[in-house]
């Protein structure tokens, strides 16, 4: 595979982003100890012992390494904190790989490469986790500025609309302005910025083969074929800090598989993304000329059945929103069983479709901030829109 940089470095544009100082926290070191011994007790160094080793290190680096079993331990966990996600009951099964070893941009382009291959899985598609170098006290860790991995290009017209994605409009700019030729298609999926402490951020395309997407068509309306529209098979955030123990790995992407209403009622249809309801009512013949018609719903509805439709017929793995709903309740007795809080921001376990028939919508959840877990910073959410992450 080729591993070649697009850009050797980038313009002098850039200012180096500061690592957030790296310094290990020893009580949240204590604390999740604690827990991995609590939850996992058959542990080869017992936890007093372990816990005096990870003081000694801290008090002589200002940090100290997670071995393979804590970090592991680590994600899974922070997958089951994560209070806007509805499809934790599959935390257990997180393939974590651990990428700390690898330093330079090319190497973590490998590693990246390697992970959607690995999730992708022919369709089948496995929840992944890669984790990277962590924040230390001597040195930053690496950054990907992408929010995902995979995601598609916004291009502004001359008349103020926008050919593609219209979120990533900004980041379609500066990834352009670091020497991506881009295609100018409505479906143009971007390079990735790759940053570490040795080099300026550089591009890396992702090989085709390895980006899985699946043509949207309907199974009653063949017209929505003619829109050409698509979507990707992996949705492998990679812009969220993984906090485990006191210790921040900045670059730690990770996925699991689509729910429908995620491509259907939001990437595909809001307004400020590709927003094309108006369309898809326009390609099924609806009378838009009134809101009591419900176009909007009945549009948002025929769209979710064909992206549904659509990943099915394509061996490619997706999930409804109300079979998710039931899994996320059955998810939420389980863990109270096992004597533990469920954490859950109910503005985003409820489906952004038909959100009032399905069971998650009739109850109240316990918000608390629960760890490790993921967070996402100024800085990060700053760089994968395309904007300057730094006051000037």
């Amino acid at each position: 595979m080729d591993t070649e940089p697009l850009l050797a470095s980038a313009p002098d544009r850039h200012v180096r982003f500061v690592g957030v100082g790296g310094t290990a926290d020893p009580d949240e070191a204590e604390e999740f100890l604690r827990q991995f011994h609590a939850e996992q007790p058959e542990q080869p160094v017992p936890f007093a012992a372990r816990l005096g080793q990870v003081v000694a290190e801290i008090d002589t680096t200002g940090t100290y390494r997670h071995t393979s079993e804590e970090l592991a331990f680590g994600a899974r966990v922070a997958w089951r904190n994560s209070s806007r996600c509805i499809g934790r009951a599959y935390w257990n099964s997180l393939r974590v790989v651990d990428r700390r070893d690898a330093t330079t941009p090319e190497d973590i382009h490998r590693d990246l490469c390697a992970h959607l291959r690995q999730a992708t899985n022919g369709g089948r598609i496995r929840p992944v986790i890669s984790i990277f170098a962590p924040d230390t006290p001597e040195r930053p860790a690496p950054r990907v500025w992408n929010d995902q991995l995979i995601r598609y290009a916004g291009y502004r017209r001359q008349d103020g609309t926008v050919l593609g994605d219209a979120a990533y409009v900004g980041f379609t700019d500066v990834v352009r302005e670091l020497g991506w030729s881009a295609p100018q298609g409505p479906f143009d999926v971007l390079p990735l910025v790759i940053e570490t402490a040795d080099d300026k951020p550089q591009l890396f395309e992702l090989p085709s083969d390895l980006i899985r997407e699946v043509p949207i068509t309907h199974p009653d309306h063949p017209q929505i074929a003619a829109l050409a529209l698509r979507w990707y098979a992996v949705p492998a955030i990679s812009n969220m800090r993984l906090r485990i123990g006191g210790v921040d790995y900045p670059l730690a992407p990770f996925n699991g598989w689509y729910m429908g209403t995620e491509i259907g009622a939001r990437n595909l249809v809001d307004e400020d993304r590709f927003n094309l309801l108006p369309t898809i009512a326009e390609c099924l013949g609806l009378d838009t000329s009134s809101e009591t018609t419900l176009w909007r719903d009945r549009a948002l509805v025929e769209l979710n059945v064909a992206v549904l439709h659509s990943f099915t017929a394509a061996g490619v793995t997706i999930s409804d929103h109300h079979t998710e709903s039931r899994l996320f309740l059955h998810h939420l007795a389980r863990e109270e069983r096992n004597g533990r809080t469920v954490s859950a921001d109910w503005s985003w376990i409820v489906p952004p479709l038909s959100g009032g028939i399905t069971p998650v919508f009739h109850r109240y959840y316990d918000e608390i901030e629960q760890r490790p877990n993921f967070y996402l910073d100024d800085e990060a959410r700053a760089r994968g829109r395309g904007k300057c992450p730094h006051a000037h």
